[in-house]
């Protein structure tokens, strides 16, 4: 069985608790590649949200692009917005 690739498209928790950071711990438990595209930075901890940074969605594009068009992806995983 081949290494399955993941592309997540989500935010960054400056924390670890979620976002990309916490997809990517979930998926290497799985055995999964995983690449990422951030769409945002947060300046955050485990007592709230400082601020939020939007990365342009160009950017965000031209990580999506680059990322599939190199490794390539099995599968897409979008994160949670609140």
């Amino acid at each position: 069985m081949s290494v399955k690739r993941v592309l997540v498209i989500a935010g960054s928790d400056s924390s670890g608790g979620a976002g990309l950071e916490a997809d990517q711990r979930v998926l290497a438990v799985h055995g999964c590649y995983a690449l990422t595209a951030t769409t945002g930075l947060t300046a955050q901890n485990t007592l709230g949200v400082q601020d939020v940074f939007v990365v342009p969605p160009e950017f965000v594009k031209k990580q999506i692009n680059a990322a599939l068009e190199d490794v390539g992806a099995d599968v897409v995983k979008l994160g949670n917005n609140v």
